[in-house]
């Protein structure tokens, strides 16, 4: 997200930041409990909320509506709100499968509790949700292809009636920049996509690999437990200032590419220059300074096909209303081939390129990087 531009985030972010009052109800809890603040209580907590994101998740597998339903309080203009967000969002989901030729066989959260705060029947929690999602093309059904994306979150809790209910919650939803696939001319682009082969980057250069290395260990909250999902502690944030994607991507030319700094492009103890922190300052700093070059540019239908041509290692910048809101890297590619991206703000590892982002105002540019 551009750092230097705040309307972005005080326009689309109210729909991208989700502030949540609604009641969900779990029929499993059907006893009353009264906790004291102890390890005990936490733990209980904790198993709840993880059933929260498994029940959402099986909601988008099946199609089921009526769970999707049971989770809120259809009574309260919050509830209603947020089962017609998530209802939009199932389905985008589905229409992306199908404009894909994919199908999405399993949604496995895995929850990070952070912190728990509170006593007796309140409880105030943090956490992040590094979320595995698994497809497969409808005619390689044996091959499956593994992203992951992570997401943070504050919740308050609160134990009603013999029922746990969710109070409040807040998260930043990676599926809330667009959710308009509808105007996409999906048949034509499906055949295309079903009709490319897998792609051998066994040979791509070293500081390629280098490069992907580096976005795997550090996507935060979308990588794996291994490597503890956190970002590079030698960098700042920048999410709470309005986005740390083009700080990411610079990150990982820098560290893993091996692209050298200068004072265009630069991170000190000072701080970061325009061209390594913002995200339209990155991708003209990167195209002007000859260390890269604009493979296409357009709406998806006219890029798709062109985007078969990006490398690990190469990236992505995503353009609304004129402006360059959003940088991904490009880190392998799926069994068909579709180039896969990581990114920092709602954090991404290997990712299709454009899931998420299929508003018909949203316009692409493919970029090379030249090692």
């Amino acid at each position: 997200m551009n750092f230097f531009k705040m309307k972005e985030l005080q326009s689309s972010k109210v729909k991208l930041f989700i502030f949540v009052t609604f009641l969900l109800f779990i029929p499993i809890f059907t006893t009353t409990y009264t906790y004291a603040n102890t390890d005990d209580s936490k733990e209980e907590v904790k198993s709840y909320i993880e059933q929260i994101f498994q029940r959402r998740n099986k909601a988008i597998l099946t199609g089921d509506l009526e769970l999707i339903q049971s989770i809120y309080n259809m009574d309260t203009k919050y509830g209603t709100w947020a089962y017609e967000y998530e209802k939009r969002k199932m389905d985008y989901i589905n229409n992306w499968e199908e404009k894909q030729g994919v199908k999405f066989i399993d949604i496995t959260p895995t929850v990070i509790v952070k912190r728990i705060k509170g006593s007796n029947n309140n409880f105030s929690v943090s956490l992040l949700c590094s979320t595995e999602y698994k497809y497969v093309y409808e005619d390689q059904p044996e091959l499956e292809n593994t992203s992951r994306i992570g997401t943070y979150h504050n919740l308050q809790l609160i134990n009603k009636d013999g029922s746990w209910i969710i109070s409040k919650e807040w998260y930043n939803d990676p599926f809330a920049d667009s959710l308009y696939l509808d105007n996409i001319k999906a048949d034509s682009i499906k055949q295309y996509i079903l009709s490319q082969n897998a792609r051998d980057l066994s040979t791509i250069h070293k500081r390629r690999i280098k490069a992907i290395e580096y976005a795997d260990k550090y996507c935060g909250a979308a990588s794996i437990e291994e490597y503890g999902y956190k970002y590079n502690k030698k960098y700042r944030d920048y999410n709470p200032q309005g986005g740390d994607c083009a700080n990411f991507a610079s990150q990982i030319l820098f560290e893993g590419g091996k692209f050298r700094k200068n004072s265009a492009w630069n991170y000190d103890g000072n701080g970061a220059t325009r061209a390594w922190l913002n995200a339209d300052g990155f991708k003209k700093y990167m195209t002007n300074s000859g260390r890269a070059s604009i493979i296409a540019y357009g709406s998806y239908d006219k890029v798709f096909k062109a985007s078969y041509k990006l490398l690990p290692g190469d990236f992505v910048a995503y353009e609304k209303k004129n402006d360059i809101t959003h940088i991904s890297v490009v880190t392998g590619a799926d069994s068909r081939g579709y180039s896969l991206v990581s990114c920092h703000n709602s954090d991404r590892n290997k990712v299709p390129w454009d899931l998420g982002w299929s508003d018909k105002s949203i316009r692409f540019w493919l970029v090379r990087v030249h090692y």
